[in-house]
């Protein structure tokens, strides 16, 4: 089981580094302000759809990290809250589920 955690921190590495990729590259093209990249966001339904899906995803992970952090006292779990909100669900998830997996193997 300790050995599968490590899918999990693979995985928060790709999530954090490639839409990373996107962002800078939105950015370098369009400037670094991020009103307008919020803009982009809700351009039509399908980005606004997706805008939302992330969020509510976010606010659920986040709940459930704080929540695990109170009954476990599982305060590096807390650390995958700043990296759902910096970077993303795709970073901040299995962020989550590898300190996880690694506190339920020892």
């Amino acid at each position: 089981m300790r050995a599968f955690s490590w899918v999990f921190l693979a995985l928060a590495i790709w999530g954090a580094v490639h839409p990373m990729y996107w962002f800078v590259t939105w950015f370098s093209e369009n400037g670094w302000q991020l009103g307008p990249m919020v803009e982009a966001w809700n351009v039509n339904a399908a980005t606004a759809g997706l805008v939302w899906d992330l969020t509510i995803a976010a606010i659920a992970l986040t709940v459930w990290v704080v929540f695990e952090a109170v009954r476990a006292r599982f305060w590096w779990g807390l650390v995958a809250i700043p990296a759902t909100f910096c970077i993303g669900v795709s970073c901040g998830l299995p962020l989550y589920l590898f300190l996880r997996f690694r506190l339920l193997s020892k």
